[in-house]
């Protein structure tokens, strides 16, 4: 039961980003209204059951989106997109559909082959990154046979029409009422020319480039302030120069051995910044292994800050928000950020150091009542900010601020604000990936 749910789905594989995908969908429980659920939404609620396997939590949120009013394969599209951002050939109009749901709505990614049901109409889907195998047969007495593996089922070869892999994002669909078989191309096209989604992101989404620069200098720092500020975020001479420098001239990570004799954080005898403690969730290996070429058709750093839409009704207001192409920010970036004026957008800053007196507990209780205090206000785009510190004021642990805020804000189901959060921070370095979005300013 854990592992199948067989209601909708049923998959060979794994989602692995299943911890920040029901993160989301929690947070934005609040924002999702259907017509078919009027005023009884909140019978509904939770959307996904934590108790269940990650199939099926995905089948949860499926089942949920079904029943609001969007069609099981419109459903699977948004939740497994296609890799399309980095995809020229694909018609423009299917990319306009897959950025407008891009901006509510992250892949539940992971190396899964999934065969879904309603009853009339049953389809499979491959993972973005093709790393499930999934084969199939089409007879000429109208069978299909698909399976992980040919060879599946014992099949006299004069009898087959078809003989066909699923392709990575691809979506293979049979009407059983009609008895056809839709093709991707054909699916994709019927809902991508439903609404006129490139006007919608061409009238509302913002995009960071194209943002003012404000009339405000860029704040700078001496050396002794900055080496002031190395030693505060617990930076090394070594990792100064190892790391960060070749980072910095490069753009890109230095080469290094793998070996590492440093002990884990929990044993080292040496100060460890909070981040040192952790370990990102995603896998490490994939089987078969992933190549470079496909690793950067699928991959990508595009993030979205502000209010999310209600993805279950489509309208252009949905993507009025504020598109991130890479994580990483310059000061620049950020002063855009700081004070962009734009309808629907309000940004706020919220200090993260405190005293260095008062408990960090405290601290963190504080930092939820100005988030909490900033919501109410109509913020929707918050700055973490950790650069007030001097001698008597010292900065909650970033990754600890962002995550229990996050945590915080999704347990509470603020309305409109899922986790929109903007780090500030002077000194530069390399961090793990979680669920949470954090954005980096890159500063002098």
């Amino acid at each position: 039961m854990r592992a199948h749910p067989n209601r909708l789905i049923v998959h060979n594989g794994e989602i692995n980003t299943i911890r920040g995908n029901v993160d989301k969908m929690m947070a934005r429980e609040e924002n999702m209204e259907s017509e078919y659920f009027s005023s009884d939404m909140h019978k509904v609620l939770p959307i996904i059951n934590q108790e269940g396997s990650d199939s099926a939590m995905l089948d949860n949120a499926l089942e949920f989106m079904m029943m609001s009013g969007m069609d099981l394969p419109l459903a699977v599209m948004v939740t497994i997109p296609a890799p399309w951002e980095h995809d020229k050939s694909m018609p423009q109009e299917i990319r306009d559909f897959y950025r407008y749901y891009a901006t509510m709505m992250e892949p539940w990614d992971g190396p899964a082959s999934i065969v879904f049901s309603d009853g009339d109409l049953v389809g499979a889907v491959l993972d973005r990154n093709g790393l499930r195998p999934s084969r199939y047969y089409i007879t000429d007495d109208d069978h299909m046979i698909l399976a992980s593996e040919v060879g599946a089922i014992d099949i006299e070869q004069s009898h087959v029409v078809k003989k066909e892999r699923l392709r990575p994002g691809k979506m293979l669909l049979i009407d059983t009422v009609k008895g056809c078989l839709i093709t991707d191309e054909e699916l994709k096209e019927t809902y991508a020319q439903r609404k006129p989604y490139g006007e919608w992101l061409d009238s509302n989404l913002i995009e960071l480039k194209d943002l003012p620069i404000p009339n405000k200098g860029v704040p700078a720092m001496t050396r002794a302030d900055r080496a002031k500020m190395q030693k505060t975020y617990g930076y090394t001479y070594e990792e100064y120069k190892t790391m960060i420098l070749p980072m910095a001239l490069n753009g890109a990570e230095a080469v290094s051995a793998m070996g590492a004799d440093s002990p884990l954080a929990v044993l080292s005898k040496k100060h460890q910044p909070l981040f040192n403690y952790f370990k990102q969730l995603f896998a490490q290996v994939t089987n078969p292994p992933i190549d470079s070429i496909r690793e950067e058709i699928v991959t990508s750093t595009t993030v979205y800050v502000g209010e999310e839409g209600n993805i279950l009704k489509e309208e252009a207001e949905n993507c009025k928000i504020l598109k991130v192409n890479n994580p990483i920010l310059t000061c620049t970036d950020l002063l855009k950020i700081k004070h962009m004026k734009r309808p629907g957008f309000k940004v706020e800053v919220i200090p993260i150091t405190y005293y260095k007196n008062t408990s960090l507990e405290k601290a963190i209780d504080r930092l939820f009542l100005e988030a909490d205090r900033a919501h109410r206000d109509g913020a929707n785009i918050i700055i973490l900010s950790d650069r007030d510190i001097d001698e008597n004021h010292v900065p909650i642990p970033s990754l600890l601020a962002v995550s229990a805020l996050q945590q915080h804000l999704v347990k509470n189901q603020e309305k409109n604000l899922s986790c929109p959060y903007i780090r500030e921070r002077r000194a530069q370095g390399s961090s793990p990936f979680c669920n949470t979005l954090r954005i980096w300013s890159l500063c002098n």
